[in-house]
């Protein structure tokens, strides 16, 4: 998951704390006012495109999500706002503000919000599902046309198990130190990008089986184990 920016719900700005300009942050840990402004769908395509593609104008993105600049200006604030994005003095003029990304991304783990805020989790973790299904369902509408090397590596797989929570806590953890070993879609990523490199992207969902929690029990007993 990720974040970034800073503002009130009701407007108000709030100063974000001094960096090195320019220098874009791995990851925010989210607070409740990043997972409210993140739970939006269009906010949280608008900083997964800063950060894929680098800073961008609010007509740029508004011509990629095929929405009006003035809602997409509005949507960059309230961005801004939670420290999730902000200006880059570096470009632009007196008519026209980019925005960049300040983070790589943002992670969801403070146990703490998710107990205090479960609406607001529940939320933004059906953005982020939607997000993925719609992805999910573009690139398929695409496999007819996919040149031949892609659609032999396109993969859509199960795979069931019975674990623990802390073993699917270490199977998390373990993917995503297996994912470090590649190359990641930032535009440092794409400078370094060999030729016949393309934008790919791997979706990993941990589920518990929907109803089935209070099976893992019996499950256990059956088994002979205490």
């Amino acid at each position: 998951m990720a974040a970034e920016r800073m503002t009130d719900e009701d407007g108000e700005e709030r100063a974000a704390a001094p960096r090195p300009s320019g220098r874009v942050e791995p990851v925010l840990a989210l607070d409740a006012s990043g997972l409210r402004v993140l739970a939006h769908p269009v906010r949280s395509r608008l900083v997964g495109l800063l950060r894929r593609h680098g800073p961008a104008t609010a007509t740029q993105l508004a011509e990629r999500l095929g929405l009006n600049s003035g809602a997409t200006s509005y949507h960059l604030r309230q961005l801004a706002s939670a420290g999730l994005i902000e200006d880059d003095p570096t470009r632009g003029n007196a008519r026209e503000r980019w925005w960049r990304s300040v983070y790589r991304a943002q992670s969801l783990n403070d146990r703490e919000l998710i107990g205090s805020e479960p609406e607001a989790t529940a939320r933004y973790l059906q953005t982020i599902a939607t997000g993925y299904a719609s992805l999910t369902q573009q690139a398929l509408n695409e496999f007819e046309t996919m040149p031949t090397p892609w659609r032999e590596v396109l993969d859509l797989s199960d795979c069931p198990l019975l674990l623990t929570p802390a073993e699917a806590g270490d199977l998390r953890r373990e993917l995503t130190a297996l994912l470090r070993r590649y190359r990641q879609d930032t535009p440092e990523g794409v400078a370094a990008a060999p030729a016949g490199a393309e934008r790919v992207a791997l979706l990993t969902q941990l589920l518990p089986q929907p109803g089935e929690l209070a099976a893992t029990e019996p499950v256990a007993a059956e088994a002979g184990q205490p």
